[in-house]
């Protein structure tokens, strides 16, 4: 969402990713870039309170995965590859607008996020 930018806060600043993709002859055969936040910036207990992804330990996945076996149920996997993106925000954060994308009518506006980006520290576990 745009916003005026707040006086108290320094919004954080972007920073575009590219990498090639390329065949076996090493032929480059697509582009791609990503937007990531500069999330180094950021200070604890400022910016954001806790930063911790919570994982499961293998023992409790050995244990699942015997009782799954134990009872005959069937495990299914799910990865979701852009879990990150779909993670509301508790906090917070603005960000500047990209280079190339600031809007002519507010340039000196910023982002204010609802969902996490790449980068921020609070990301693994919004």
């Amino acid at each position: 969402e745009l916003v005026p930018s707040p006086d108290s806060i320094k919004p954080l600043t972007l920073k575009w990713l590219f990498k090639n993709k390329h065949d076996e002859e090493n032929t480059v055969i697509r582009n791609k870039t990503c937007l990531v936040v500069r999330g180094y910036q950021q200070e604890e207990g400022i910016d954001f309170e806790e930063s911790f992804a919570p994982i499961a330990q293998m023992e409790a996945i050995r244990i699942f995965l015997a009782y799954a076996a134990h009872k005959g149920f069937t495990v299914y996997q799910m990865d979701v590859k852009t879990a990150f993106l779909h993670c509301l925000l508790k906090e917070d954060v603005y960000m500047c607008q990209p280079k190339g994308f600031i809007d002519a009518d507010y340039p000196s506006h910023v982002y204010k996020l609802k969902k996490a980006l790449y980068g921020l520290k609070q990301a693994p576990r919004a």
